[in-house]
């Protein structure tokens, strides 16, 4: 039985499993865009929610915690400089998932993870 156990182990030991779903959260915050398979993109999305709200609020306390877990200077100074104020006013919610067809080479399920008011 599955009871209580959350998350999905991607067929990797927890460190690498780890640094992946960093640098998928740094990435989707840097091109507010990306395009991966489906499982990963629903495993990074409450991390993404959980950084933005850091970026709302904007102390210094929020933004060595997430730098802590992004670990990159360019992507935290965009996170509390253009992203967490673009989502003052929600509540949360900032990230969608679009589901794209099955990807040639494998048939893995794709799908497209973006932030819900981007930049134009």
């Amino acid at each position: 039985m599955r009871h209580r156990v959350n998350g999905r182990k991607f067929d990797r030991p927890g460190d690498e499993r780890r640094a992946l779903l960093r640098g998928l959260v740094g990435d989707l915050l840097r091109h507010e865009r990306i395009q991966t398979t489906e499982a990963k993109a629903k495993e990074i999305r409450p991390i993404a929610e959980k950084m933005i709200t850091l970026g709302k609020d904007g102390t210094l306390h929020a933004r060595r915690q997430a730098l802590a877990y992004v670990n990159n200077k360019d992507v935290v100074a965009k996170l509390f400089g253009e992203i967490g104020p673009r989502f003052a006013a929600r509540q949360g919610g900032y990230t969608r998932i679009i589901k794209l067809g099955p990807r040639l080479g494998d048939g893995a399920r794709m799908a497209q993870i973006e932030l819900v008011e981007r930049a134009e």
